[in-house]
This record gives structure tokens, C-alpha cells and sequence, in this order.
């Protein structure tokens, strides 16, 4: 039963994927508008920039790892 229930959190195709990548965008994007109300001027730049940059490279790893189950 435990191991059906892990298989729901699985990724298998790319669209799964980028809808993972989609939610994750979002939640950056609202994360970094807070940043920048909390923190004006460069260190809320700074840290928007890192919540973006954190989006890209989870995406990147995450498109690489379906493609690799699928060779």
C-alpha cells in the first residue's frame, strides 16, 4: 500500500514536469514580491534574483531526470 501511494509523487512524463516547474515559478515570483516589499533597494533585487535562479536550476534538473528515465 505505502509503495502505491509513493508512486503519486513519481514524475514520469514531461508535462508532469513542467507543471511542477510552473508551481515552483509562481511560488517564486510571489515569494520575491514580498522580498522586495520587506527589502527595498538591492538586497530585495538580490533576493528575488536568487528565488528566480532557484526555479531554473530545480527546472533544468528536473527536465534532465525524465528524459534519463525514458533512454
Amino acid at each position: 500500500m505505502w509503495k502505491r501511494f509513493c508512486r503519486l509523487f513519481v514524475i514520469k512524463t514531461k508535462f508532469e514536469a513542467y507543471l511542477v516547474i510552473y508551481g515552483l515559478g509562481l511560488g517564486a515570483v510571489e515569494r520575491g514580491s514580498h522580498y522586495l516589499e520587506q527589502y527595498p533597494g538591492y538586497g530585495g533585487w538580490l533576493l528575488a534574483a536568487a528565488c528566480s535562479t532557484a526555479v531554473f536550476m530545480a527546472g533544468g534538473r528536473l527536465i534532465d531526470s525524465v528524459d534519463q528515465s525514458r533512454d
